[in-house]
């Protein structure tokens, strides 16, 4: 059975996914979702997020999960 999320693999990103991939990023949306959403490996978000330039990393959680006292 082949993974429904992989459909778009190896095929060129239209402007209109790469516009998505960027308001999802925007969103905090996490890399598998996004992969979910467009029919991309994760492996290929990541990869198209860091040729646009669009940071994929949440900004509302503070690193190593630490909690604030």
């Amino acid at each position: 059975m082949v993974k429904k999320y992989i459909k778009n693999a190896g095929k060129k990103w239209t402007p209109i996914e790469e516009k998505q991939l960027k308001e999802l990023a925007r969103k905090n949306t996490p890399t598998r979702v996004i992969g979910l959403k467009l029919g991309r490996p994760v492996g290929g978000v990541s990869s198209k997020a860091s040729n646009l330039g669009v940071s994929l990393k949440p900004t509302n959680q503070s690193p190593y999960n630490r909690k604030k006292k």
